[in-house]
């Protein structure tokens, strides 16, 4: 199968980066990472791309008037590289869907979209806001991003039970895990173009 080339944009740690960087190691997805982005200098994601020979660059928003600057800075680099799929791996910045990249940029939620997600839930906040409301079931959700916060046709949704001694950072751990699978699935499914998007809902095609 060809590998597909992906571009990978962060603000933090970049575990999730990680992750597809191992899966990638192990054979277990077709694709290639060629850029990582990051809209803060100081990112330890930086880092990890470098260790992993990947072309890493610094896209601070800070230093940019506006979104709009910003954004075409973005694609400045996007575009120097041939790019099938954009992976938002803790982006926390508003990324322009261009019309060219439609429902060609995935980004993982913390939760089950639409439940605990937009503006302002992100990270702790989002598991602890599900252990303050009492939800009995959490999860994550990979789809394909918009211009909203944490909207876009769902591609897929792992479920993770809330446990009564649940702490946001002891829920944070076990959804991460299943983050990471739902990715990964969500990724190696694009390779093999099984995604068909219907309106707002991603039919996965049979193997």
């Amino acid at each position: 199968m060809k590998k597909i080339n992906l571009a990978v944009l962060l603000s933090g740690s970049g575990t999730t980066l990680q992750n597809l960087i191992d899966r990638i190691d192990e054979g277990l997805l077709p694709a290639r990472i060629v850029l990582v982005l990051s809209s803060n200098e100081k990112a330890y994601g930086l880092q990890r791309a470098k260790n992993a020979g990947i072309e890493a660059y610094s896209v601070p928003k800070k230093k940019y008037n506006s979104s709009i600057e910003f954004n075409d800075a973005l694609y400045k680099y996007i575009d120097s590289y041939q790019v099938d799929l954009i992976i938002l791996a803790g982006f926390m910045s508003i990324f322009r869907i261009e019309d060219r990249f439609k429902n060609r940029v995935i980004n993982v939620h913390p939760a089950l979209i639409p439940a605990f997600c937009g503006k302002g839930f992100y990270g702790e906040k989002v598991h602890r806001s599900v252990i303050e409301t009492g939800v009995k079931i959490t999860g994550c959700t990979v789809h394909f991003a918009d211009d909203e916060y944490d909207h876009g046709p769902i591609i897929l949704q792992k479920p993770v039970d809330v446990l009564e001694s649940d702490t946001p950072e002891t829920l944070a751990h076990r959804v991460q895990e299943y983050e990471r699978i739902a990715l990964v699935e969500a990724v190696r499914l694009f390779a093999e173009e099984r995604l068909v998007v219907e309106g707002q809902k991603v039919r996965i095609l049979t193997e």
